[in-house]
């Protein structure tokens, strides 16, 4: 039985192409934030996750732990 390089060439060549089209569209979409913009999004979801899970908290001892977090100042950025 023969085995068709020319195929097996092929499929690699085109499985390269397709992880490095996927490599670049994740790339893009973390590029598309100025530093300032994507901290602030990320704090903006911090909050919103917090916020949800003292709505859902089962006792007041997780509602005084979560708002204690809450209360507190952002963490400043590395110089």
């Amino acid at each position: 039985m023969r085995v068709p390089w020319k195929l097996v060439g092929l499929a690699g060549l085109a499985g390269v192409a397709a992880t490095g089209v996927v490599v670049a569209r994740k790339r893009r979409a973390q590029h598309d934030y100025e530093p300032d913009e994507l901290r602030e999004r990320l704090h903006r979801r911090l909050a919103d996750v917090s916020a949800h899970r003292a709505e859902a908290a089962v006792g007041p001892a997780t509602v005084a732990y979560t708002e204690t977090f809450e209360n507190q100042a952002p963490p400043k950025p590395p110089r």
